[in-house]
């Protein structure tokens, strides 16, 4: 009878611990799936903020607020844009000084607590650019998708698409450059946005089914006078844009692909959202193991071979070596195996999705180069 309890007690223990693996699992999953547009990863520090003064923004020293560049600071109830590292500005051995371009929003106080975030610009291209827009809707499969078109003379328009923790409004960084030189632009907010359709089991697919949305997108453009589209994703919009390329029915009137910060492996992606929430090593592939099991994502085709070898458009890729949410080697790898049809411009020092704001004339110009041909 000892026994008999002794191996019940056992098994029970061995179950109990199963179940605590796959509820871990899942909870280290939703790092990747249930992040929400427009609040921040998990792989980017709060800020706390020491105090403004003319122009100038003191904040908790951090490797992320001595990034170069411009970027949104987004608290609970505020929105502001700084600049560069002001680093001759009198500060604390424990703070940093960065330029204070103009607070779109609410208020900064001592002890408030921030973010660094790609959106520069909050609203819409009417009330943050002064450019003439319109409402639209997309009809999409799962309902109508919500969408800023700005018009522009050429028949090349460029869809841009957001990723992980981004909304649309971080295609307005690169509207005004589009507006320049006439481009139409149709800014797309997809599945799981606000105001976008949920998806049928509320999770992110990280880009493998939203890309969808995005051929959706393709159909409106041409049935409204595109000759070509230029696809222009972020993130997981990169993996939206690559996906559509290669599966739209409409995928010959795909010119060029802007790619920027792109996810080209899910599961190493989720690994290093899981990670940044502190989830212990040993539970990292049963994040992935969750991940697949709710999603029905396949295993990534990075693995071993150039991820995307398929790409049969010209291609211009933003990444850099300090991306922690998707690994640079992969586009680095892809470029080298397709010289011919991608380039890659390299940003050091910037974040997941955050290349222009590095360095916005550098990667403006890169663009032009790249557009100019696709006219």
């Amino acid at each position: 009878m000892r026994t008999v309890k002794a191996t019940a007690a056992a098994v029970t223990a061995v179950i109990g611990a199963g179940a605590a693996a796959v509820a871990a699992g899942r909870f280290a999953s939703d790092a990747a799936l249930k992040a929400p547009p427009g609040r921040p990863l998990p792989t980017e520090p709060r800020l706390t903020v020491h105090g403004t003064a003319a122009g100038q923004i003191s904040l908790t020293r951090d490797l992320a607020a001595l990034r170069p560049g411009r970027y949104g600071l987004a608290g609970d109830g505020s929105h502001a844009v700084v600049g560069p590292v002001l680093a001759d500005a009198p500060h604390a051995a424990d703070t940093v000084v960065r330029r204070l371009e103009s607070v779109t929003h609410g208020t900064l106080r001592p002890g408030d607590k921030a973010w660094l975030t790609p959106n520069v610009y909050v609203g819409n291209p009417g009330t943050a650019l002064g450019l003439e827009h319109a409402d639209v809707e997309i009809p999409g499969e799962l309902g109508p998708l919500p969408a800023w078109f700005v018009p522009g003379a050429r028949d090349t328009w460029v869809i841009a698409v957001h990723g992980l923790g981004t909304t649309r409004e971080i295609a307005m960084n690169v509207m005004e450059f589009l507006h320049r030189n006439r481009f139409p632009v149709l800014a797309l907010a997809y599945r799981g946005d606000l105001g976008a359709p949920r998806p049928p089991d509320g999770l992110n697919h990280l880009g493998e089914t939203e890309w969808r949305d995005l051929d959706a997108a393709i159909r409106h453009a041409e049935s409204h006078g595109a000759r070509q589209v230029v696809l222009h994703g972020w993130s997981t919009g990169a993996t939206m844009a690559l996906r559509a390329a290669e599966h739209s029915g409409l995928r010959d009137r795909v010119s060029g692909l802007v790619l920027d910060s792109p996810v080209l492996s899910w599961e190493t992606t989720l690994r290093a959202l899981a990670a940044a929430r502190r989830t212990p090593g040993p539970l990292l592939p049963l994040a992935v193991r969750a991940a697949q099991g709710r999603t029905g994502l396949y295993g990534d085709r990075a693995t071993g071979t150039a991820p995307y070898d398929g790409v049969r458009v010209p291609t211009l890729l933003f990444h850099g070596p300090d991306d922690t949410v998707a690994p640079w080697r992969l586009s680095r790898r892809l470029a080298d195996a397709r010289p011919d049809l991608v380039a890659l411009h390299t940003v050091r020092g910037a974040p997941h999705g955050a290349m222009w704001n590095a360095d916005p004339q550098a990667y403006e110009e890169a663009l032009r180069r790249f557009m100019t041909p696709l006219m």
